[in-house]
């Protein structure tokens, strides 16, 4: 989950001292009072990243081509020196790093939060074994015996109730995705939309959106809700107009911006209990899948992965973390070593926000030459594994033919790993199959 620096502890109940969040009244567990008690809740950082694909893990198919433009030779390049440009004609690597507007991680641990998240490779099972889902909002799953009450707790042991986005599966045509809390943040900051539609000549075309909130920011959960449904819907209706994927993907991640942007304007009435609270802010992730073309598109540092059906030939890692640490490699000022090692490393330098400096949209084009799965994530997933060859190894083989079960796969991974932050897993085969062809 992307990071800015944190102010305080999450705060807990003086009485039990159970965990609380914001605008709590009374304690989830034991039902103190908490008007007294000014709550303070936070998220915590993500772990380490280990580092960067090895130089030499090179992909085999043509490098990026501008909208338009006629296939090349077939060039090598290895994952972190990615040839193409962003859709405003810059190279992908910066020449200099970016001073201003860096978010930083904060190297506190969290602490464990006593409400589970739902086992996602369970999920199979139970969906098929289980008749019409009950309303969770009926009985509590603490006691079993009290009634729900509108702000999510029992009436009659308090206990608080998993909410909604704690755990989010979604399927459309070929394209899947799986979103958890994990195992260690209080609540799903992450953010996901899918949908496939079919282009002005009939062609498939499947995409893909990942949003991951930045913790420390205000409303990081609204903020990457409203990008992730707002990149969605614009991809959607882009396409069957006949608009240029790339230039699609490029307006998409614009009208998140917005979405996101108009999110801190409140009226000044919303802050007059927190008036130091920031901008809701998130990073973004999307990829368009059709039959000939792979687009991605990015702001921030959530990633797109490519893998190959044949497990012979190199995967590779299709976008360019948005932080500190890249951007000081991709300069030449640090060596990769070196830059990991700094305590900033992991700070972000693109976002989307009303407080973020300047929206730099990032956007590449591929042509594989083969069929494959395109994998993009938040970094609750690519934490626990980092370079291409890693992702390679715990994507499912079949996961182009059950792209729902593979995203499940790929959440389980992350959660057997620790579960330390959000995971957002989204799963399109390549090429985009014809509707109808793919099941979970």
């Amino acid at each position: 989950m992307s990071q800015m620096p944190q102010q305080a502890a999450l705060s807990k109940c003086p009485s039990c001292a159970e965990p609380v969040e914001s605008g709590d009244l009374f304690c989830g567990a034991c039902g103190h009072d908490l008007s007294v008690v000014p709550a303070a809740p936070q998220d915590h950082p993500t772990l380490t990243m280990t580092g960067s694909p090895a130089p030499g893990d090179g992909v085999d198919w043509p490098a990026p081509e501008p909208p338009g433009s006629a296939g090349t030779p077939p060039a090598v390049h290895v994952p972190a020196d990615l040839p193409g440009t962003d859709s405003g004609g810059k190279p992908l690597h910066p020449e200099e790093p970016a001073a201003p507007g860096v978010r930083f991680d904060r190297p506190a641990e969290p602490d464990e939060y006593p409400l589970q998240a739902p086992d996602p490779r369970a999920a199979a099972d139970a969906t098929a074994t289980a008749g019409p889902a009950a309303d969770p909002a009926q009985v509590c799953v603490a006691c079993r015996a009290g009634r729900v009450d509108s702000d999510g707790y029992c009436e009659n042991c308090g206990h608080a109730q998993p909410r909604e986005r704690d755990h989010m599966e979604r399927e459309s045509g070929p394209v899947a995705a799986v979103s958890d809390r994990g195992l260690r943040h209080h609540r799903n900051e992450d953010a996901f939309a899918v949908g496939h539609t079919t282009l002005p000549d009939g062609t498939p075309a499947a995409l893909a959106v990942v949003c991951d909130g930045v913790s420390s920011a205000t409303r990081p959960d609204d903020a990457s809700l409203a990008a992730s449904q707002a990149a969605g819907d614009t991809l959607l209706a882009a396409l069957p107009r006949g608009t240029h994927p790339q230039q699609a993907m490029h307006e998409a991640i614009v009208a998140a911006s917005q979405a996101v942007n108009a999110l801190a304007e409140e009226p000044a009435t919303a802050r007059e209990h927190a008036p130091h609270q920031n901008a809701p802010a998130c990073t973004i992730v999307g990829a368009i899948v059709t039959s000939g073309l792979l687009v991605v598109g990015w702001v921030g540092d959530s990633r797109v992965y490519w893998v190959p059906a044949d497990r012979g030939a190199p995967p590779a890692r299709l976008t360019e973390d948005d932080s500190w640490a890249a951007q000081m490699v991709a300069a030449g000022l640090m060596s990769e070593a070196e830059a990991y090692a700094d305590e900033r490393a992991h700070a972000i330098t693109g976002w989307l926000g009303a407080d973020a400096y300047e929206l730099e949209p990032h956007t590449a084009s591929f042509k594989p030459d083969r069929p494959g799965v395109v994998v993009v994530c938040t970094d609750g997933l690519w934490n626990y594994a980092e370079t291409a060859e890693e992702m390679c190894e715990v994507v499912p083989a079949d996961a182009a033919a059950r792209p729902l079960h593979g995203a499940r796969v790929l959440v389980g991974h992350a959660l057997d790993g620790g579960g330390h932050d959000n995971v957002t897993v989204a799963v399109l085969p390549f090429p985009a199959p014809p509707q109808g062809a793919v099941s979970a």
